[in-house]
């Protein structure tokens, strides 16, 4: 079984060799299935499965790393790098946009400023 961290300072070739290798073991596998081969080798097919799953994520994850790390000083980020939150989210108002003022809204508040009172105890 292969460990993740140990996948990670693996390159993208070995990476890529290694998943060849067990995909190549999966398909062995699955003929030893439909020929009636031995239990061990049936039962083996979870984790070979498992551990192609892992060798994508590394592989994915550095992937996303490197275009991360090329993108750095872009002027617009990609799509698949940016934060996801909510549709809502993302279409709201930012807060310099929210704290924005109409020039009618500003002329009255200039011309009508807030009356401050001073109440005796």
């Amino acid at each position: 079984m292969v460990k993740a961290y140990e996948l990670r300072g693996n390159s993208k070739e070995d990476l890529v060799k290694a998943l060849e290798e067990q995909r190549k073991e999966l398909s062995e596998l699955h003929v030893a299935k439909v020929t009636g081969g031995a239990a061990s080798k049936i039962a083996k097919i979870k984790s070979v499965r498992k551990n192609i799953a892992r060798i994508l994520t590394v592989y994915n994850q550095q992937q996303k790393e490197g275009l991360r790390k090329a993108s750095a000083n872009a002027k617009f980020v990609p799509k698949d790098l940016r934060a996801k939150k909510t549709r809502a989210m993302r279409r709201a108002l930012t807060a310099a946009e929210r704290k924005n003022k109409t020039l009618k809204q500003r002329k009255k508040e200039a011309a009508f400023p807030k009356l401050k009172y001073a109440v005796k105890a």
